[in-house]
């Protein structure tokens, strides 16, 4: 079975000698955004999340790794899954240029949460497996026992707080799968979401791309593509002036605010000051 598998390559079930991080106060860092509901704030977000430099990916979107996306502030996630000489793995396009076992990429997730309770994420997959693997991978790192589970109607969406106290702080979303089981949502039943395949900040668009214009949530594409990730380009998008001015105009072209904010290379630019500033969070 894969859960076992899983289980003897990381080697679940051995005590850790790691001391736990200290925790954030408040709800994803702020207690103004406890009494907020989850489609009322906004999210960092990056786009191929698991592609990253440090980790020697090829062409990456991000410098960094996963674990260190949660450490700076990412909240949401953009995973590629796919099945790669018959195991699950993380990768985009030819699994060759960088790849992740999915287990590995999940468990980090896993360590960071367990860290920090008061923290709510979400993950959006391009799901290439089926939704059973990705079950089971979630089940084997105990993903699965902190998900949250909509009921296709109810409106405003949970608080954070509620999200938190509960311990259901993680969203799953997947593009192709659909449910069962209840929590794995199809992104585009609570998604909608803008175009994402731009060549320079002059084509950026708020336009309806996936999704019924009413779905809860609203994610931002946020990227330039020639048609490789650029990071020289990301750290000129990234920029206040031109990453608040299209979340700003897009939340108001859609009538909406942007729940996720989504880019490349998060770490050139000014990705988190513009998410507090969208949150109405203070400096």
């Amino acid at each position: 079975m894969l859960y076992f598998w899983i289980a003897a390559a990381l080697g679940w079930g051995c005590t850790s000698t790691e001391s736990p991080k200290e925790q954030e106060s408040g709800c994803n860092g702020h207690e103004e955004l406890c009494e907020r509901p989850l489609d009322g704030v906004t999210l960092a977000g990056t786009h191929n999340s698991m592609s990253n430099e440090d980790e020697g990916w090829l062409a990456p979107n991000q410098k960094f790794g996963i674990t260190r996306q949660l450490e700076d502030g990412v909240r949401a996630m953009m995973l590629d899954t796919v099945d790669w000489d018959g195991e699950p793995y993380l990768c985009h396009g030819p699994c060759e240029l960088g790849a992740e076992p999915l287990a590995d990429g999940l468990a980090k997730i896993e360590n960071f949460l367990k860290a920090q309770p008061n923290q709510v994420l979400v993950i959006l997959f391009q799901d290439e497996l089926s939704v059973e693997t990705m079950v089971e991978v979630m089940d084997a790192v105990g993903l699965s026992q902190r998900v949250w589970t909509w009921d296709g109607e109810t409106v405003p969406l949970p608080t954070l707080g509620a999200l938190i106290d509960a311990e259901t702080n993680l969203v799953v979303l997947g593009e192709a799968g659909h449910p069962p089981p209840a929590w794995y949502h199809h992104a585009w039943d609570l998604l909608t979401d803008t175009p994402y395949d731009f060549w320079d900040a002059d084509d950026f668009t708020c336009d309806l791309y996936r999704g019924e214009a009413s779905n809860p949530l609203f994610l931002v594409n946020h990227w330039v593509s020639r048609p490789l990730p650029d990071a020289e380009m990301a750290g000129v998008v990234n920029q206040a002036e031109i990453l608040a001015d299209r979340a700003q105009s897009c939340a108001e072209e859609r009538g909406r605010p942007v729940n996720i904010l989504a880019v490349d290379h998060y770490d050139r630019g000014d990705l988190f000051v513009v998410v507090d500033e969208l949150n109405g969070l203070a400096p």
